[in-house]
């Protein structure tokens, strides 16, 4: 009763990766309310935007929302202030760096059902490894995700800076809001409109110069006030430590990785272990992590206080 890529999206929602979205930070860690983004409502977000552009131009529904329920799937605890943690870490150690989306490829390929990874079609699979950056993704669907995943996000995190008093309505780009509407709604509704008008006028998946250029300069304004502000505000320099002192902790002590063997010992291999580590504090939520860390370096006596 499925297609292919139907099968996929169920595959990645019925995923234990997918559920610990719930509990992996967006932008606001452990926040003072219940109504920021968490990574998974972001999916979710995504997910709808690029339905309605891929419906806008007649293009496969069900390949455009498997693609962006999986995009994610690979982040870190801690939004970005993990992703940075972990990618230096494995630069040092020569193990080529951390990148969500190549996390989030392997976590459907390689982690999930213990090992065996989802089976899902190459075209989602391409999907997720690509969805970010100056990547290209081989499908036009993916390519909407990619689109998506950035309107979703430039919007969704205004709304939040807005809540959490970050920010004001006046503190945004004149420009950009002028062109684009005050309110996120309607400059969702904006950059949707625009992408599929001017993609059915040209065959390919595309913004009009002007409003591409609107969003890049929200996107920026974002990434050189609100995150590091809303970053050093949560504590920045101690999540950076608890992400380093866990991964050292797993490369000191393999053992307690899972599915390390009963008699102890390290995976085969330098490189091996490593990868093992990463995976296994990638895969954390914020609140596991945090658990984690108190478990391995507080003593036992301060479990009360």
């Amino acid at each position: 009763m499925r297609t292919p890529y139907q099968r996929d999206r169920d595959r990645i929602v019925h995923s234990k990766s997918f559920r610990r979205l719930k509990h992996k930070t967006q932008v606001f860690i452990a926040p003072e309310g219940d109504h920021y983004r968490t990574r998974l409502t972001h999916t979710l977000e995504v997910s709808g935007i690029a339905r309605t552009i891929a419906r806008g131009l007649r293009l496969n529904e069900d390949l455009a929302e498997a693609v962006s329920l999986g995009h994610d799937l690979g982040h870190t605890p801690f939004g970005h202030a993990g992703e940075e943690v972990l990618d230096g870490i494995l630069r040092d150690l020569g193990a080529g760096g951390f990148r969500h989306n190549e996390q989030s490829a392997r976590v459907v390929e390689v982690l999930e059902n213990d090992g065996r990874g989802l089976n899902l079609t190459w075209e989602v699979r391409d999907g997720i490894r690509n969805h970010c950056g100056d990547l290209v993704p081989a499908t036009l669907e993916a390519q909407i995700v990619h689109l998506a995943d950035r309107i979703a996000y430039v919007n969704h995190d205004i709304d939040d800076a807005l809540r959490a008093g970050l920010l004001t309505l006046a503190d945004l780009p004149a420009g950009p809001v002028t062109l684009l509407g005050g309110s996120g709604s309607e400059r969702i509704d904006t950059l949707v409109h625009d992408v599929v008008d001017t993609s059915r006028e040209r065959g390919v998946i595309v913004q009009t110069p002007e409003v591409g250029a609107a969003l890049d300069d929200l996107r920026n304004f974002l990434f050189q006030t609100i995150y590091p502000q809303a970053l050093e505000e949560a504590g920045g320099e101690k999540i950076r430590r608890l992400i380093t002192e866990l991964m050292e902790h797993f490369l000191a002590h393999p053992e307690n990785l899972p599915g390390a063997p009963p008699s102890g010992g390290a995976p085969a291999g330098r490189f091996e272990l490593v990868r093992a580590a990463a995976d296994y504090v990638a895969g954390m939520t914020d609140r596991y992590a945090q658990r984690m860390y108190l478990e391995l370096f507080m003593p036992n006596c301060w479990d009360n206080l």
